[in-house]
């Protein structure tokens, strides 16, 4: 008897769950109405082809959850449950695991070590390294800190500190040590100024002799560089007209980090995937 009911019934378990898929959906698209600017109920529903009612019921549904928020005479925005999972989402995406397979291809694609790090105070702090096929050995290890204006890498991440700093870098990374450091501040200045209008750098040996690098900035949702990679390698297979070519590879590859992030190439935010 039940499995006569069950053939003639339209509302069967498949029949119910492909329609509560279609609802979730359908919630989901509207929220992205939201999230989009399209604010109230007739316009999401002509966006949605839904009747009003309709609409209008998923809209209040989702107010009471806590995914909207009703403003009288204005609409809808969205709510503080969304906040608290984007929030979520931000702290279960960590940089490194985003990273690891851009900057694995790009060592396999350029042949040359690649590096991730982080400002950390006045220094670059290595998070990850993906060793090169030359066979070059050089100082750079997970868990470093050098002077962000004598590396690639930490040329990058200064594209995202106000220039009026930088002097202050510079001259910190000046200091007597065992690395070369940075050219003298005028001419290092003027090169900052430059990197800065194309959004990537150059390392021309500033920090290790017979190493050079080239580096560019990672961003995130709010536009703001939280990281940056770097490829280094030695003098012999970095001529400048190579690091030319590979300066928008570099930033390419940081670019596609950054969109992981929430980072939008326009530099506003996407929201989170």
């Amino acid at each position: 008897m039940t499995q006569t009911m069950d053939a003639i019934d339209p509302a069967t378990p498949e029949k119910r769950q492909a329609t509560g898929t279609q609802t979730l959906l359908r919630g989901l698209a509207a929220i992205e109405c939201v999230a989009t600017g399209t604010t109230e109920v007739k316009g999401i529903a002509a966006r949605l082809n839904t009747p009003r009612s309709t609409v209008h019921r998923m809209l209040n549904s989702l107010v009471a959850e806590g995914y909207l928020h009703h403003v009288p005479y204005k609409g809808y925005l969205l709510g503080p449950k969304l906040i608290q999972l984007g929030m979520k989402a931000l702290e279960q995406r960590p940089l490194v695991a985003l990273a690891r397979p851009h900057i694995e291809d790009l060592a396999r694609r350029t042949g040359d070590t690649v590096h991730l790090g982080v400002v950390d105070g006045g220094e670059v702090f290595y998070l990850d390294k993906i060793p090169g096929t030359r066979g070059l050995e050089m100082r750079s290890r997970v868990g470093l800190r050098m002077p962000l204006a004598s590396t690639g890498i930490g040329k990058a991440l200064m594209l995202g500190i106000p220039p009026s700093r930088w002097r202050e870098l510079h001259a910190a990374a000046s200091t007597p040590g065992d690395r070369p450091g940075p050219v003298p501040w005028p001419k290092y200045e003027k090169l900052m100024a430059g990197f800065l209008r194309r959004d990537w750098v150059l390392d021309l040996e500033e920090n290790e002799i017979g190493v050079r690098c080239v580096g560019a900035p990672v961003r995130d949702i709010s536009n703001q560089v939280v990281a940056a990679i770097s490829v280094a390698s030695a003098v012999p297979y970095m001529p400048d007209e190579r690091m030319a070519e590979l300066g928008p590879m570099v930033r390419a590859t940081a670019d596609a980090i950054s969109r992981e992030l929430g980072w939008k190439q326009d530099g506003s935010a996407t929201g989170l995937p």
